[in-house]
């Protein structure tokens, strides 16, 4: 146990350097006997997302612990596991095995990431966290402030970061491949369910779940297993922009430094816009459709610029995708099974255009023919991943933060999550990303929050 402590402490202190490597030049025989060492982590959701961290991570390092609280979700984990402690409560977990954890990943539904995250960095673990980072703009500011405080390496998951067609493509934008840019537009096809009213039905718990925990922070209401479809509700889920969004947009949004108006502001600089079109305004499930338009200032060496998020059969969304394009959309009415269809993004140059899929992991530069000698599969210039949770783990040990650390990330997820609000409320909404308040609009700047019952915290 004394070797696992200092050997936590010894982590802990490179994180806070932030320069590890650098530190430990003379000491290279302390370093590699540490960095030979496999870290022991934590996994707060088993189920879902969490099945792929079970197959996953034991290949890379120690999965040590599993919370879920749900005892069905992934029984074959907890067999190939046999070692790892089990829990239902991560704060229990976090309390009982603090000393003996060096990260925790959390893959649990939308709005519990947030109370879970947090709970591992005060307890001062590295946490990757799956998207979306937080269901509200006030919880990822919150994530932010705290990974800041604590100093620890921390990453969303938004896999298609580590994708070098990624980053070669953010290295043709930002050098001006395409020209300047001038509109951004992402979409998926899905659409919100717009459920009217909630679950009709109450049903008996299950016993094989924790469904007091599952609520977690969330107001308690009688069980149904109809809750438990997180992106049918607002109050739980965060519907395609948590789910899908924080995929699509991200190429756009990094390449031409959106998160600079979050991370580096300009004096005076004019706040953030956002609108949205939706097929009917419901503050308890999501929309059929929506087209939400964020007018973004200039920053950095960019100037202003749009981006348009359409989900859904929107009027006219897919004419404009499929008119850019070149090409028609399969969205499962021809039956050509292109799956990758559903979701993605075009970037709009004064000389060209950037598709890139749902991911943004693999992309293609529009006409082909004025493209021809432009290789798009790897970079030349930005460093390549060496996988998004392997730069994570490497973080851990004190290398350098990720490209999807939380400061990347709470930008992101706050950008996304002004378009959840904007479809609950009519009109243009002014967002200042410093005071992280929309300053034309109180209805809407109260929804940037929400209530959290009694016991739980952040």
């Amino acid at each position: 146990m004394k070797k696992q402590v200092c050997r936590r402490h010894f982590l802990h202190s490179l994180a806070v350097s932030g320069s590890g490597f650098f530190l430990l030049k003379t000491a290279s025989s302390v370093w590699s006997a540490q960095a030979n060492e496999k870290l022991s982590v934590a996994l707060v959701g088993v189920g879902g997302r969490g099945e792929w961290f079970t197959s996953t991570i034991p290949r890379m390092e120690n999965l040590v612990a599993l919370c879920d609280v749900d005892e069905t979700k992934n029984p074959d984990a907890y067999e190939r596991l046999p070692k790892a402690r089990k829990f239902r409560d991560f704060r229990r977990m976090l309390d009982e095995m603090g000393k003996e954890i060096d990260a925790v990943i959390v893959a649990t539904p939308d709005h519990t990431h947030a109370v879970a995250s947090a709970a591992a960095l005060r307890a001062r673990k590295p946490v990757f966290c799956e998207k979306p980072l937080t269901r509200t703009v006030y919880e990822s500011r919150a994530l932010r402030d705290l990974a800041r405080q604590q100093k620890v390496a921390t990453s969303m998951g938004n896999q298609g970061t580590a994708a070098a067609p990624f980053r070669r493509a953010l290295e043709l934008i930002r050098y001006g491949t395409l020209g300047e840019i001038k509109e951004v537009h992402f979409w998926n096809d899905g659409g919100g369910a717009d459920r009217k009213a909630p679950p009709s039905k109450t049903e008996p718990v299950p016993e094989w779940l924790d469904w007091d925990l599952w609520l977690g922070p969330a107001a308690f209401r009688p069980y149904s297993r109809e809750w438990m479809s997180r992106h049918l509700w607002r109050e739980l889920g965060t519907s395609q922009l948590g789910n899908w969004a924080s995929h699509t947009a991200n190429l756009g949004f990094m390449a031409l430094k959106v998160q600079d108006l979050w991370l580096h502001p300009r004096n005076g600089q004019p706040p953030l816009s956002i609108e949205a079109r939706v097929s009917s305004i419901n503050k308890l499930s999501f929309p059929k459709w929506e087209v939400i338009k964020w007018s973004i200032p200039a920053r950095a060496e960019f100037p202003p610029i749009t981006f348009t998020w359409h989900n859904g059969r929107a009027p006219g969304s897919r004419e404009f995708i499929e008119q850019t394009l070149g090409e028609g959309l399969d969205w499962g009415d021809k039956k050509e099974k292109k799956w990758a269809d559903f979701a993605g993004v075009i970037i709009l140059g004064s000389t060209g255009v950037i598709h890139a899929t749902a991911h943004n992991a693999t992309c293609r530069l529009l006409p082909k023919d004025n493209f021809r000698d432009i290789q798009t599969e790897r970079p030349e210039k930005v460093e390549p991943s060496q996988g998004h949770e392997a730069d994570w783990f490497r973080a851990c040990r004190g290398g350098p933060q990720p490209w999807a650390n939380f400061d990347y990330a709470d930008a992101l997820n706050e950008f996304l999550m002004l378009g959840n609000v904007a479809t609950q409320v009519e009109g243009k909404l002014e967002f200042d990303p410093q005071a992280m308040k929309i300053t034309n609009h109180a209805e809407a700047d109260a929804l940037l929050r929400c209530e959290y019952r009694k016991g739980w915290t952040l």
